[in-house]
């Protein structure tokens, strides 16, 4: 499917979904313990929805009710070895949470998935396994990709010692996975990325009675587990990297929005954004009581105030927030430094190279290093075909940068249905504002 964004204005209300991150983390800890659990407003996504299809495989069951609220029956000690290959399908999450579980069973489990998954890194978690005491490789000969081979069973007698820039993913499953191993499990982590994803993780194993050790520079992480982990019910704030996408699209076009259900919690990350589209001189209200961000666009966005004319973004802490920035970064006059992302390169796509590839079409002015990205604003914008490469926030961005182009332009974006993955009827909900975004089959 291919959607067409045109210039259009925006008003009114809109609720965002469910995060991915809290779900996915929900969903697995709920099988892993012993009960029923309920789960309310879960992202009822693509990426969600291949965590859901693996529980069964473990042992643990799941009942979606109306949508709303998800009930888990937890495997808790019956919690078992899956009982198929676990295809994962675009979830790098899913892939990289559960293969250190499945690493505590006795036997052998296999993990693949869709093209793209088939194509992202899986070494460093063959190699963690490895320490664990476990074993894993790529099934086939010279790969690093999946399908990913594991044989259990971890003992996690020893120190684990990883590089923490590669990804913060399979951190969390070896935490994970300490809650199955009777002294728990110690992580050295060498220059950590994505730590806000790690502190996620360490609030719901401590949700679940774990004691979770994590130095300040997230360099040592010990996890205890509880005598028994027991089910709880859980509410799903919303997700910070889908309340990106309306925020910058209401910024860059004379709309005045509400955005509902906004997660002020500091769990996520993403919530970062705020604060630096405000340093440029977006209006964007924050009413922690109501739970909502009202964002005025429709002003003047620049870095001339900045030291050096120049906002700088070290975004290793919220790398899913680069794409909605490097489109909002095309409208502020002057330049933004997108710093310390090279772990942008090793998401769905390369988003630092896609990213320059697919908005240098439509007039942007973007230069490259291995973990920085440069955008001059100000430049000339026009219209174009874009595609997604399949990666849900690529579309999604794209999609909002098309609202704020001169009038006449109009961006096509190949491949649109990707945003599913994370954002679920992303451009029907955007249209209740007024995006009027088309369908092209």
């Amino acid at each position: 499917m291919n959607v067409i964004s045109t210039p259009h204005k925006l008003a009114g209300k809109i609720t965002v979904p469910g995060s991915k991150s809290h779900t996915i983390r929900a969903l697995i800890l709920c099988a892993m313990a012993q009960g029923s659990s309920k789960v309310s407003n879960p992202l009822q996504s693509a990426d969600c929805l291949s965590a859901a299809s693996a529980l069964p495989l473990l042992g643990a069951g799941l009942d979606f009710g109306d949508g709303s609220v998800w009930t888990v029956s937890g495997a808790g000690k019956n919690l078992h070895l899956p009982s198929d290959v676990v295809n994962v399908g675009n979830s790098g999450s899913l892939l990289y949470f559960l293969s250190p579980i499945c690493s505590t069973f006795e036997g052998t489990s296999v993990f693949t998935g869709d093209a793209s998954i088939r194509k992202r890194p899986v070494f460093h978690v063959a190699d963690v396994i490895k320490q664990m005491g476990a074993d894993a490789w790529c099934a086939i000969p010279k790969s690093k990709t999946c399908p990913l081979v594991v044989r259990g069973r971890a003992d996690g007698k020893n120190v684990i010692r990883t590089e923490g820039s590669i990804s913060s993913q399979y951190i969390t499953g070896m935490m994970m996975a300490a809650l199955r191993l009777p002294n728990g499990l110690t992580i050295e982590l060498s220059d950590p990325k994505e730590t806000p994803y790690l502190t996620m993780t360490k609030l719901w194993l401590e949700e679940f009675g774990a004691s979770v050790q994590m130095t300040d520079d997230f360099k040592k992480i010990s996890v205890t587990p509880p005598a028994k982990l027991l089910a709880k019910d859980f509410a799903i704030p919303s997700d910070w990297e889908g309340v990106a996408f309306p925020l910058i699209a209401a910024l860059l076009t004379d709309s005045k929005i509400t955005i509902e259900n906004v997660d002020f919690s500091g769990s996520q990350g993403d919530d970062k954004i705020v604060d630096i589209l405000r340093s440029v001189g977006a209006d964007i209200v924050c009413d922690k009581n109501a739970a909502t961000l009202t964002v005025t666009g429709g002003k003047p966005l620049s870095a001339r105030n900045l030291p050096d004319q120049t906002l700088r973004v070290n975004i290793s802490g919220f790398p899913d927030a680069i794409c909605a920035l490097a489109v909002a970064a095309c409208f502020i006059e002057g330049k933004t430094v997108i710093e310390d992302a090279a772990v942008c390169r090793r998401k769905e796509t390369d988003r630092i190279a896609t990213l320059k590839v697919e908005l240098e079409k439509l007039g942007a002015k973007i230069e490259e290093t291995a973990d920085t990205m440069t955008i001059y604003g100000g430049q000339k914008l026009r219209g174009g075909v874009v595609q997604s490469h399949d990666d849900h926030r690529i579309a999604m961005a794209a999609a909002c940068m098309g609202l704020a182009l001169p009038t006449g332009e109009q961006i096509e974006i190949v491949g649109a249905e990707c945003a599913a993955v994370s954002f679920p009827r992303f451009y029907q909900l955007m249209n209740g504002l007024g995006c009027g975004f088309t369908e092209r089959t």
